[in-house]
């Protein structure tokens, strides 16, 4: 299902506006950091949609931060996952309500309610574990905007391989609360909306909406995999679905999990791809990889990148997975992603 450019006031004909500002490239430790201290000094909105939150040692300073924004009486909106409760059990199946995990999150939903944050649950707690979730992970503080990856706000999500964006743009910062408000009212509902495509310049940020089958972040990522020579991919997993059989076709290096570096229902879930798709990962690292990003190359010198919380997979385009991603040309931030990699992802393999 094709999906039309987002307008914006200001923008010309065909939907695109300036530029993006530059992204910095933040690690989760730095991106906690980063956020806890801007949310301290937060005069007019705060607004978080993650897959699963926890109250620990790793969030609890941002969480302290939430509460005192709230009080000072700026807009705080925090939206997670009820993937959260699973999360936290430690399973991907949820078994009830009324599990040791669920308690937990509802004391940290309710401590946050009480002091005059906006929460809410995104989905619901039972049923099929992958169907409906809201995997969008984003921070907006005033004017800044923390999203493009994929750290998830508690202990794993922290200590993981990973990282977000952080772009200092009064326009995007607006659009993003656009995302989340819609977010919002879909879930109230219990329906996706179509995807979306938002333009400045040659920047594209893309959303899926959680319809089933319509991902406008795959369906890019497969346009620019036919046009490359070469492919850089990161991710939780390796890739599947048609984006999977054009990477083979071309000169690629694939960095994602081995089996033992996951827990039981994703060691199975990744056992069961590599052995469908012979994929074989060169990540040697026992952290857990977390981060999402392709980058393409052309023999033209053309490098595109694509960051976010979209793993590449092909499942959660069926079932409607809720993403967000940055589609940029910017030299600079394709440089970040691939300083990154270097750092993070290939490193035991100079070490």
């Amino acid at each position: 299902m094709a999906s039309a450019p987002t307008h914006a006031r200001g923008a010309s004909p065909d939907g695109r506006r300036g530029a993006l500002a530059r992204p910095k490239l933040l690690t989760p430790h730095e991106y906690i950091a980063d956020a806890t201290h801007r949310i301290h000094a937060a005069k007019h909105r705060v607004l978080i949609t993650t897959l699963t939150i926890a109250d620990d040692h790793r969030t609890d300073t941002l969480i302290d931060a939430l509460v005192w924004a709230a009080r000072r009486g700026v807009k705080v909106g925090v939206a997670a996952d009820t993937f959260t409760y699973a999360d936290l059990a430690g399973t991907f199946l949820p078994t009830g309500y009324r599990t040791t995990a669920w308690r937990t999150s509802n004391r940290l939903a309710s401590k946050l309610a009480r002091e005059g944050v906006a929460f809410s649950w995104l989905g619901r707690e039972q049923g099929l574990p992958w169907r409906g979730r809201t995997h969008t992970k984003f921070c907006v503080v005033d004017d800044v905007v923390y999203a493009f990856g994929g750290v998830n706000l508690d202990r794993k999500g922290v200590e993981n391989a990973d990282f977000m964006l952080r772009i200092d743009d009064a326009r995007l910062a607006d659009d993003i609360e656009g995302v989340y408000g819609r977010i919002q009212r879909m879930n109230l509902h219990e329906r996706g909306h179509r995807s979306l495509e938002l333009r400045y310049g040659t920047d594209r940020v893309l959303v899926d909406g959680g319809i089933p089958g319509d991902s406008i972040i795959y369906r890019r990522a497969l346009h620019h995999a036919r046009k490359a020579d070469r492919i850089l991919l990161m991710s939780q997993y390796c890739p599947t679905g048609e984006l999977g059989k054009v990477i083979r076709e071309r000169d690629h290096e694939l960095w994602f999990n081995p089996p033992r570096n996951a827990a039981p229902a994703n060691r199975a879930l990744i056992a069961s791809s590599m052995m469908w798709t012979g994929y074989r990962t060169q990540y040697a690292d026992p952290r857990y990889l977390h981060a999402k990003a392709i980058v393409f190359f052309r023999s033209n010198g053309t490098r595109i990148s694509m960051t976010g919380s979209h793993n590449w997979v092909v499942g959660g385009v069926k079932l409607g997975t809720r993403e967000i991603a940055l589609e940029t040309r910017d030299p600079a931030t394709v440089d970040q992603v691939l300083e990154f990699h270097a750092r993070e992802v290939a490193r035991t393999l100079t070490d």
